[in-house]
């Protein structure tokens, strides 16, 4: 049996959806990027979304809509936290704009940031904080927004968006997360900001991609949108759709910026999957289940996709073996690959890596990620899995394991 870790759920009605858009004459961002997009913001209970060619465009975007950055009318005194238990693009973002990343070591037994860390690192260069719903499991809103309402009186405003939240902004990286929710409401609606990756690996895809949804009161969202528009269209005053009128070539580039729209054929294979999404979600939560009921009882760490306080997408299923190290852990995961089943590691800390050695940072100061690291496994989880599948992987997982944990 051959068990691939996370290939997309395609069905003739993407196929369909991707046609039409081929055949229609139009396949850039055009009428069906715009009924995405229109369909995101209702789905997160938002006024608006926009459509981007990644999660991390996304992320960026959001920065730049926020003024942060030398590269961007902020300075490079501003500050982004970041946890250090995530993926690169939750935090080279942060560098794209010129402003300066902190970063933030984990809870002691949580993949969640250490939020006293967070609160002791704001300071009145602080203008953004980044936290992660890592495997689709909405973070600690609650606590976060409660630190930097606490934290608003170092906070300095210098954009008109900033000036409107007067605090420290929250720009969640909700890559893992479309459809997960928090006290009832919908991730997406909560942070100010918040980005969504549809990634070939997703839950939701478009092969490439992503969304960004914001919640400012005070702050128009029109605006925002259109803003956001010009810096995804090297800031020409008109798109391709806009400029096919008759008579209406003439357009203004009214700043230097950057491309990173998303296509028509990419929106048409989302259109199609958001009309499968309840069911996509509701395979992967009975799969967790499955999993779930075998795995903890072996003393297996999981995490807990679903409580009273929040529902998860269901994106991720991340375990950890108590007392292996990284020996042991490679042990495991090629013998998972032996029995035909792919693993994945989530994630290996961003110290670790060799951009952010080069910035400066150190594993050493941050023990509790790689505590988390040391010992992760992330089994298959999609919606192409078989029943059948589901208890191979059980058993085979259970089975190479159980000799480590004895």
């Amino acid at each position: 049996m051959k068990i691939p870790f996370s290939p997309p759920d395609m069905t003739e009605l993407e196929a369909q959806g991707a046609s039409e858009a081929i055949w229609s004459g139009w396949i850039t961002t055009g009428p069906k990027t715009k009924e995405f997009e229109r369909q995101i913001a209702e789905y997160c209970n938002v006024n608006k979304a926009v459509c981007l060619n990644s999660q991390t465009a996304c992320a960026e975007m959001a920065l730049r809509l926020l003024g942060i950055g030398a590269e961007n009318g902020g300075s490079s005194f501003d500050e982004v936290i970041v946890p250090a238990y995530t993926y690169t693009a939750s935090a080279s973002v942060v560098c794209h704009v010129g402003a300066k990343l902190v970063l933030i070591d984990s809870q002691t037994d949580s993949l969640e940031m250490d939020y006293e860390a967070l609160e002791n690192a704001i300071n009145e260069h602080t203008k953004a904080i980044i936290p992660v719903d890592i495997g689709g499991i909405p973070c600690d809103y609650d606590r976060i927004f409660a630190i930097v309402e606490n934290k608003k009186n170092l906070f300095k405003a210098t954009s008109a968006v900033q000036e409107a939240l007067g605090r420290v902004a929250i720009c969640a990286d909700a890559a893992h997360a479309f459809g997960a929710s928090w006290h009832g409401k919908m991730v997406g609606s909560i942070a100010d900001f918040s980005s969504f990756s549809f990634h070939a690996v997703k839950n939701l895809t478009t092969a490439e991609g992503g969304a960004l949804t914001w919640n400012i009161p005070g702050i128009d969202d029109e605006e925002l949108y259109h803003q956001a528009q010009l810096y995804s269209l090297h800031g020409q005053s008109k798109d391709a759709l806009a400029k096919t009128q008759l008579g209406a070539w003439e357009y203004d580039i009214v700043g230097l910026w950057y491309k990173c729209n998303m296509t028509d054929i990419m929106a048409a294979i989302g259109l199609a999957q958001l009309s499968r999404y309840k069911g996509i979600l509701e395979r992967r939560k009975e799969i967790i289940g499955r999993y779930d009921a075998s795995f903890r009882k072996l003393g297996i760490g999981v995490l807990p996709h679903y409580t009273d306080k929040y529902q998860s997408s269901g994106h991720l299923y991340i375990t950890r073996i108590p007392g292996v190290g990284l020996e042991q852990r490679q042990e495991i995961i090629v013998k998972m690959a032996e029995a035909g089943i792919a693993t994945n590691v989530h994630y290996k800390p961003l110290p670790m890596m060799t951009a952010y050695k080069k910035q400066g940072f150190d594993i050493k100061d941050y023990p509790n990620a790689y505590k988390q690291f040391k010992n992760e496994i992330t089994l298959p989880l999609h919606t192409k899995l078989t029943d059948e599948e589901v208890e191979y992987v059980i058993e085979k997982y259970r089975d190479m394991v159980h000799e480590y944990l004895k």
